[in-house]
């Protein structure tokens, strides 16, 4: 009896032998004179939702740069439309195929906090990027402190509109960080500008055409509006032409402040049309996305306590941060 429970010691004891030097390995793997460094064998993706949308294309350059600079590759996946259940299935398709890391901007919906969990119990690092689905388990969400964006856009619209009259949002009312961008725009009218008043905020849907025939209602229900706040670039172009089409000029044209930096909107900043956009720090989220995901793959950080009182192995919330176009600095924004 003692010989056999010798033997299932030995045995015990070679097993944790075995599995340290594995991670000992591991680890090591991602150490070389080059610095960190993986293997090419390694995949990365990441997953949005309308995946055609030029925003997309800086945050994806941020996670290409990533991988160029750790020897790993990447894939771009996503969903075509704005639709959560294309977009759980895109994701569940990628979790199958068992990824090295999962780098995700997700619709906020129940569907997509499945998925993301099925992912991090199945051993798959997730974090996740621009927009969360409030609840999952992703180790991290790096972004723009949107609230504090749609500060940023009230101040800008406060002061190109001198401190008056009648606003209109155009939103993604059930996006969780267009939420946030409409209630810090919000509540800074409401604080520090008592002569403005937001007499509508609409749901555009992320559709140009529904963005342009909005705006060209409220231009008539309200011939004194004076400005427009669009929390996004697809629906910016629509809001842009409806205010092209009807003609107003000069003092009687609403000031519009705008989201994001794709061709179209950073056109229209040039024409005059737009006055201005927040840019958001689209190729940190990329880059630093990846840099995560690889850190967690190799088990390359110590988990702590965070801030939030959340142990994580990564920071759980970064804030990539924003800056303000205008005709002054646009041609800086065009892409190289």
């Amino acid at each position: 009896m003692r010989k056999m429970l010798l033997i299932y010691m030995i045995l015990i004891g070679a097993l944790i032998i075995y599995i340290m030097q594995y991670r000992l390995d591991e680890k090591s793997a991602a150490w070389t004179e080059q610095g960190l460094k993986g293997n090419i064998d390694e995949n990365y993706v990441m997953v949005t939702f309308q995946s055609g949308m030029e925003y997309w294309k800086s945050g994806l350059k941020g996670f290409e740069d990533a991988a160029e600079a750790l020897n790993v590759s990447v894939e771009y996946r996503g969903a075509t439309q704005y639709d959560a259940r294309e977009q759980a299935l895109v994701l569940d398709q990628i979790i199958a195929k068992k990824p090295a890391g999962i780098a995700i901007s997700a619709i906020d919906s129940p569907a997509l906090v499945k998925s993301v969990n099925k992912a991090v119990d199945a051993g798959i690092p997730v974090v996740m990027f621009d927009a969360e689905a409030s609840g999952s388990k992703a180790y991290s969400f790096l972004a723009t402190d949107n609230t504090n964006a749609g500060t940023t856009a009230a101040d800008q619209m406060a002061k190109l509109t001198k401190h008056q009259g009648k606003i209109a949002i155009i939103t993604l009312t059930n996006q969780q960080n267009h939420k946030e961008r409409t209630q810090g725009f919000e509540q800074e009218i409401k604080n520090r500008y008592p002569q403005m008043k937001i007499i509508a905020v609409e749901n555009h849907e992320g559709d140009a055409v529904k963005a342009e025939q909005i705006t060209t209602q409220l231009l008539r229900q309200y011939p004194d509006l004076k400005g427009i706040f669009i929390t996004e670039a697809t629906g910016s172009y629509g809001v842009g032409r409806a205010v092209e089409q009807s003609g107003r000029t000069g003092s009687s044209k609403p000031v519009i402040i705008s989201f994001d930096t794709n061709k179209e909107t950073l056109d229209m900043i040039k024409s005059g049309t737009i006055n201005a956009t927040i840019a958001q720090g689209t190729w940190n989220m990329g880059y630093w996305s990846l840099q995560y995901l690889f850190h967690l793959h190799h088990g390359l950080t110590v988990p702590a306590r965070s801030l939030s009182g959340i142990v994580s192995p990564v920071p759980v919330r970064v804030d990539t941060g924003i800056s303000v176009v205008t005709q002054e600095n646009v041609a800086d924004y065009y892409a190289k």
